[in-house]
């Protein structure tokens, strides 16, 4: 099998912090939370009444102002699958139409047939289908007449392919809140294997309903007992105070590209991709395993053959839950000894709160982009630090930092663990 390096050359994102990369990165350097109490969810029979809500996303100006800068065949493909799509497939399909954009694609030169299009994520649609079955149950004959196609996780994926009219590997990867990742590792793998030599990868939207929401209250998984008043606050990863994550909306989508293809078509290039490694914990609750964190950060690494000096930054996962975070950061500890005490490591979840299937990928680009830009964000609304956490997580401040590798993790229910390695490339 040929040896190939896998590059980043497009990125496209849809958060609570803006939807184009400059209010995205900027939003995020500035400390600003993107968590409001919720408006287009019925929070009356729930208790947590905050997130980071896009669910009034106008979908329609975003498409427009894609018109003369795509090919006529795409506006009019996305335009018309966007006017019926589920709420989840407008958003993921203008991230990814957004993410081509960025990358040149449109107007190069490549083969259809080895473009995949791989979306991590699973059960997007969750409002659609209790709302359909709230219509059913009322009048079965008034739901969506096309609810049978839509309702399926395969409809983002498909409506990306059909817009781009790409015709290779296309399909949904599912692994919580990793699912991003593991969609990520599936799309090098396509590169690897010589069936691609393109793939358009990254989150679909979660969308949480009221009964999801209300479940994981129940279980004390997201914030919902002192920050109802104030949701900007809610989101406080490694704060003593901290009591569980925000929900939030919201797609990342790449181009990912073998390196001798990209340098071909004279692409730019944001960052090689080292690795990407997942494994399990052998529990299907959602309790963090320090061993299983362990075992995937260092797998990186000796897959890579690099030195764990050579990373500088770690953007973590910390979801805000009182055990996640603390688990994270010994197992960050760990692996890295006493190099961990110079690293800085930041929670973008602070800011956009947690986007479900899409935080991997979010999260990705926001630290390429302060790869890029030399500089790391906050981590927000820590007010006073657990006592537990001891290493340098960017207490609400922005700093300097050259950076040329860096670690992303992403570890979801069911005892996923995702971790991933990238180096900037220099010219």
């Amino acid at each position: 099998m040929k040896n190939k390096r896998i590059v980043i050359t497009g990125m496209g994102v849809v958060s609570p912090l803006g939807d184009n990369l400059n209010d995205f990165y900027h939003n995020l350097i500035n400390g600003k939370s993107g968590i409001k109490k919720l408006r287009t969810i019925d929070t009356s029979k729930i208790d947590s009444k905050i997130g980071g809500d896009l669910g009034d996303y106008d979908y329609k100006s975003r498409i427009e102002s894609f018109k003369d800068l795509i090919p006529d065949t795409v506006f009019k493909k996305a335009k018309k699958i966007l006017k019926a799509a589920p709420f989840s497939t407008r958003l993921s399909l203008l991230t990814a139409i957004d993410a081509v954009l960025d990358s040149g694609l449109f107007f190069s030169q490549f083969d259809r047939n080895r473009v995949s299009s791989i979306i991590g994520g699973h059960n997007f649609h969750n409002q659609y289908i209790e709302n359909n079955v709230i219509q059913f149950l009322s009048e079965p004959d008034y739901i969506d007449s096309l609810m049978g196609i839509r309702m399926f996780d395969t409809d983002i994926a498909a409506s990306i392919a059909e817009s781009l009219q790409i015709y290779g590997p296309m399909y949904t990867v599912g692994g919580a809140c990793a699912s991003a990742g593991l969609a990520l590792r599936s799309t090098i793998n396509e590169i690897l294997l010589d069936n691609s030599d393109i793939g358009i990868v990254g989150g679909g939207v979660l969308e949480f309903s009221r009964v999801g929401s209300h479940a994981l209250a129940m279980m004390n998984a997201i914030s919902y007992q002192h920050f109802n008043d104030k949701p900007e606050k809610a989101s406080r990863p490694f704060d003593t105070k901290r009591e569980g994550f925000v929900p939030a909306h919201g797609s990342g989508m790449l181009v990912v590209e073998d390196l001798e293809h990209a340098l071909k078509r004279g692409a730019k290039i944001y960052a090689e991709i080292l690795d990407v490694e997942s494994n399990n914990d052998g529990n299907h609750f959602s309790v963090p395993s320090k061993e299983g964190q362990i075992k995937v950060i260092e797998k990186v690494f000796n897959k890579a053959k690099l030195d764990r000096e050579a990373v500088n930054y770690v953007n973590a996962h910390a979801t805000s839950t009182p055990l996640g975070d603390e688990i994270e950061i010994a197992s960050i500890k760990e692996v890295f000894g006493s190099h961990a005490h110079n690293l800085k490591i930041n929670a973008t979840k602070s800011m956009t709160g947690h986007t479900g299937w899409s935080a991997h990928t979010i999260e990705l680009i926001a630290s390429i982009l302060q790869m890029k830009h030399s500089k790391v964000h906050p981590s927000i609304n820590i007010d006073e630090l657990d006592p537990a956490i001891e290493l340098d997580v960017c207490r609400n401040e922005e700093s300097d930092l050259e950076i040329d590798y860096f670690i992303n993790n992403s570890f979801g229910f069911g005892g996923i663990n995702c971790c991933t390695l990238i180096k900037k490339l220099r010219a």
